[in-house]
């Protein structure tokens, strides 16, 4: 079958960027040769999100020991990449079957995260970080595929009568941003949300619906801006130039935010972007008593200003990860299914833009139009 992939035989990790479109082995189901395929399904892909994760693997910037190590233990060279997945199921495994109920036919999504259920996280309800977690497109072969093989455990049963296919393939991103704006009560807050980006714009969109009375974004980008206002934000904060080395906060922004809020600061602000001064500058906006959410993902250390008054003023931090495996997805697919607000037209029309160079046909991929692609929408979407 055809599929998107890093190839560590062809391609050097640090001399190289972008995914080769070549042939790989189709996945098939065979208990008499392992065990556990029979809790295993195999999906054929019908539409498959380009996610933050992937940029990062796409420009090497990110995940490559997870994936040298993944294939140093499979032994092996090519990683299928993706995990943003709306699919069919084709084959189940008999436990598959029994377990879970899956069948030809029927229509699923994916959790990008598959846990192993006996880790001391797994076992309190706290499988979103289990400690040996795998990673579908990363340190398990993903969904850039015509077929991708996966455990029964990780599908979300989806229905095309109520959401849309394009954006039923978002509902693990959009699922980050319904955990970010669920780690605390929303409703009649607040809220800075500092970074616009694919799951940020998802995040303005949620928080609103979730009953927040002010939604602030802070974007440097134009079209991102538009969007923002576009998905709900009342107002939308340009930051000033600043080195990306820096840590140091903006204070402008801060001083735009305590404008916006009476002088009082946001009862939440979200850092979505992994600045280190995108942190600080959420820590400077948000009020005495307030939270901040850090969904932003950057390696490395972090330099916070003044952490004094991080406890002197009684402000929470919430670090959040991936979703609530499946509590998340339960809230995902009623804020999506509802008509009141619409969601899902929003994320279609003002995200997607209703398709237009943003949902690209798999047969045609050429490395050089998809990362033009990848670089100007938020969002791009395969379709098989």
């Amino acid at each position: 079958m055809w599929a998107l992939v890093f190839d560590r035989s062809k391609d050097a990790w640090s001399t190289s960027r972008g995914l080769r479109k070549q042939q790989v082995p189709r996945p098939r189901l065979d208990v008499s040769k392992d065990y556990r395929d029979a809790g295993e399904v195999i999906v054929k892909t019908r539409f498959a999100g380009f996610c933050g994760s992937d940029r990062g693997i796409w420009f090497r910037r990110a995940f490559g020991d997870m994936i040298a190590e993944s294939l140093d233990r499979e032994q092996k060279d090519v990683r299928v990449v993706g995990h943003e997945l709306l699919g069919e199921v084709v084959e189940a495994g008999p436990e598959a079957e029994r377990d879970y109920g899956y069948k030809p036919g029927d229509v699923v999504s994916t959790e990008s995260h598959i846990i192993c259920n006996t880790c001391y996280q797994c076992r309190i309800g706290d499988n979103h970080v289990c400690e040996t977690a795998r990673i579908i497109g990363i340190s398990h072969d993903g969904c850039f595929a015509e077929y991708v093989k996966l455990p029964a455990q990780t599908l979300w049963p989806t229905d095309l009568r109520k959401i849309r296919p394009e954006v039923a393939a978002l509902q693990e991103p959009f699922g980050n941003a319904v955990h970010a704006c669920t780690k605390v009560n929303l409703r009649g807050k607040s809220v800075a949300i500092i970074g616009c980006g694919t799951i940020g714009l998802f995040a303005v969109a949620v928080a609103r619906a979730l009953g927040a009375r002010q939604v602030i974004g802070v974007e440097p980008m134009p079209t991102h801006i538009r969007m923002a206002r576009a998905l709900g934000a009342d107002a939308v904060v340009e930051p000033s130039q600043q080195t990306e080395s820096s840590y140091v906060h903006d204070a402008a922004i801060t001083e735009q935010v305590l404008a916006l809020t009476g002088g009082v600061g946001v009862d939440v602000a979200m850092e979505m972007s992994g600045s280190n001064a995108a942190l600080n500058t959420a820590l400077s906006a948000v009020r005495r008593g307030g939270h901040v959410i850090m969904f932003g993902l950057k390696s490395g250390d972090a330099v916070i200003e003044q952490i004094d008054r991080v406890i002197v003023e009684g402000i929470t931090l919430h670090s959040v990860v991936g979703r609530r495996i499946f509590e998340t997805w339960h809230i995902t697919r009623n804020l999506l299914e509802s008509r009141e607000p619409n969601l899902q037209d929003l994320v279609w029309k003002v995200i997607l833009d209703e398709g237009r160079g943003t949902v690209l046909p798999f047969s045609e991929y050429e490395p050089g139009r998809f990362e033009e692609a990848i670089k100007v929408h938020p969002k791009v979407l395969l379709r098989f």
